[in-house]
This record gives C-alpha cells, structure tokens and sequence, in this order.
C-alpha cells in the first residue's frame, strides 16, 4: 500500500540530527509554518489579550456577589486554562473552580454559578454548549474566542461579555491569549487575586525567555535546544513537585506529543509519585545490575531507548505568609532514586515572584524544546496529519 506524501513527510527520521537546528537555513527549511515564531511570540500574546480583556465588561460578572463555583469550559489547551486558574488562584480560593471538558455544564449549574467558555477556534462544541446551557440555567457566562465565531455569536444571544482573542496560531500555541481573559474574568468574580504587575512581569518573564531561546543561538547557550536533544530518543516522563508544577509538566507532555509526536509521560507527583515510579525499574529505566556497564559512556545509546526525566520544581510561596512551604520531599526522592538507577535526570526550577510568572519560567523553554525536538527529527511541529483526520472522521460521523 502506497502511504500519502503529507504522511511519509510527517513520519521524520527516527533519529534526531543536531545538524537540523543548528543552522539558519536548516531551521529556516525545518519551520516552513512558523512554530518558532508562535512560540516566541507568548509575551505579545500575554499583552495583547490583557488588553482586549481589559476592553470587554467582566464588571457584570462581579453582579450578584461572589459566585458559588466556576465551570471553566473547553477542551484541549482550552480546558488547561481552568486548571490554570484553580491553580493561580491557590488553595484558599473561596470558590471551586472545575475545568469541564465535556458538552454542556454539569446538572448542578444554576443562577448562583459562573461558566467560562473558552475555545481558541471559537467552534468547540463543548464550548458551545457550556455557553449555551449556563445561559438557560442563568449562570453568568462569559465566553474567550476568536472574533466572528459561532461561539460570538451564542455569547450575544446570551448577553454575555465575550472577549475576542485573534486567532494567530494553532490552539496549542495560543496558551496565553486563551488563559489571561480567564483569570481576569476569575478576578471579576473575586476568585483571584492578580496585578497589572503581575500580567507584566510574565510577559516579561516570556520575552526574556525567548531570547534565550531563540534560532539563533547554538546549543550550548540555549536551554530549550538543549533539552530537546537531551530528549532525542528517550521516554520523556515529566513530573512536577507541586500543583503549579503539574500543570507545567502536563502542559510539556502536551506539546512534546502534538509538536515532536513524542510518547510521554507526564503529571503532578502528588498524583504519580507512588504507583508511577515504579518505572525506574522497568525495562525502559534502570538495568539489572549484571548488564550495567560502569565504564560505558553515559551519552551512548547503545542500549536502547531509556527514560529520560524532567522534574519541574516551584518552591516559591507567591507571598502568602499564611501558606505552608511546598513539600519538596517526592521531588528529592526521585531525584535520588533516578541517580541510584543511572537514570538521566534533567531538573527546571521555577521562577519569578508571582504564581503566573513562576509557572510561566516552567513553560516557556519547554514550549521551545518541543519544537526544537520535531524539528531535530525532520518533522514540521505545525503539520500533524493525524490530528486533521481525526477532526475530519469525528466531524464525518457526527449526528
């Protein structure tokens, strides 16, 4: 059987080249849709939804007091900006904030909630629907899209505020334009507390980073580069030491398998910290200790595919007094039962001094990585054939 062109292109090379992201023109020839400058455009991203959010009438959200709970509605990059905002909004919240990835809202939904319907293509269905149920129910809804969308166009029949973000990438790309209007509608709400400082500081925070990052420097002086070869035939596993951190390592596992078409393993090792860890002993982690030998060179793939961890560390209290400090002791235990096993071990520790900023540090130059990676492996990060036929099956066989 004959495979199409666009797959056999999409398939790559099963080993990573160096070569490939170490040139001007092989990156130029690598990215011909722009991944990389997606990426490196999340500070304008933060700023610019700052400020069409700023624009649209969130005050109404404030009516009626403090909500009972928010549904954050969506899926995909959409559903992590709910999961963003319980997180941002720390575990003194006074309202329960559930990120909802199915059609509708839940059957408890009613005139004392709020339903935040989030979807960067402004046609999800399970945003369109949340927005549509929260209206009937008498939720206070507020939707995030694109201008001129059917999700608009619920919004108004609603008379819900709606805050057009420009669509300039794929939804994967769009974190930020997609998450800032949520956790301003959030502070509407008087669910969270977040400055203009701070939206400042993290856009700076990402504008910092993309210079890091960028095309131009080699590997030895870009982290995002580096990781991403570091990554290169390995089993990504990506855990993060708390909450904020989870989200990160989540997010990662998003973007290394939609970008770099990478299997991984990612989550909050809360969540993954016992079970879980049981795979530095299995075959892809630590070997029997009659097969391992010690003089062999630690960078020689000869023995085949192995994890490869990345633990992303917060350790920062975000100025509340009140807050315990974070357990860093599951973040400690792997970091030594990795190097007990030889395991390779790769640490990212947040920073910044608001929770935005810090999460923003574990997702910046992982974001890079993920391309850096596909592009490693002769793969376009923008062009994942398999993506478009699932939408087009899913959209064939719908009733």
């Amino acid at each position: 059987m004959t495979v199409p062109s666009d797959r056999s292109a999409a398939a790559g090379d099963r080993h990573a080249d160096p070569a490939r992201i170490d040139s001007a023109e092989a990156l130029a020839a690598g990215d011909p849709s722009g991944a990389l400058r997606a990426v490196a455009a999340a500070g304008p991203q933060l700023r610019e939804a700052a400020a069409l959010a700023a624009e649209a009438d969130l005050a109404s959200l404030a009516d009626g007091g403090r909500p009972r709970a928010v549904v954050v509605a969506g899926v995909g990059t959409a559903a992590r900006t709910g999961d963003i905002l319980a997180t941002v909004a720390g575990p003194h919240c006074p309202v329960p904030v559930l990120a909802h990835r199915s059609a509708g809202v839940p059957g408890w939904v009613g005139a004392a909630d709020v339903v935040i319907a989030v979807s960067a293509s402004g046609r999800s269905p399970e945003a369109l629907a949340a927005a549509e149920a929260g209206g009937r129910r008498g939720a206070r809804v507020v939707a995030i899209g694109p201008p001129d969308s059917p999700l608009e166009s619920v919004a108004a029949r609603a008379r819900a505020p709606y805050i057009a973000v420009p669509r300039r990438a794929p939804a994967r790309m769009s974190l930020w334009a997609l998450t800032v209007p949520v956790l301003l509608a959030g502070r509407a709400c008087g669910m969270v507390r977040i400055a203009e400082a701070d939206i400042a500081e993290t856009a700076t925070r990402l504008d910092v980073d993309a210079e890091r990052c960028k095309p131009g420097n080699d590997s030895f002086v870009n982290p995002a580069k580096s990781m991403a070869l570091d990554l290169a035939c390995a089993i990504p596993v990506v855990w993060g030491g708390t909450p904020l951190a989870g989200i990160a390592a989540r997010r990662f596992g998003d973007m290394l398998a939609a970008n770099a078409r990478y299997p991984v393993l990612a989550g909050e090792l809360g969540e993954v910290g016992r079970g879980r860890v049981g795979l530095l002993d299995g075959v892809f982690g630590s070997l029997a200790e009659g097969e391992r030998d010690i003089f062999a060179d630690p960078d020689d793939d000869s023995e085949g595919t192995r994890l490869r961890i990345v633990l992303l560390r917060d350790d920062g209290l975000d100025g509340d007094d009140t807050a315990p400090p974070p357990d860093t002791r599951r973040a400690d235990a792997v970091a030594e039962l990795a190097e007990r096993r030889g395991i390779r071990l790769d640490i990212l520790s947040a920073e910044g001094g608001c929770a935005l900023e810090r999460l923003a540090s574990l997702i910046a130059v992982p974001d890079f990585a993920s391309v850096y990676l596909a592009m490693a492996h002769g793969l376009d990060p923008m062009s994942v054939p398999a993506v478009g036929e699932m939408k087009e099956y899913l959209a064939r066989t719908s009733t």
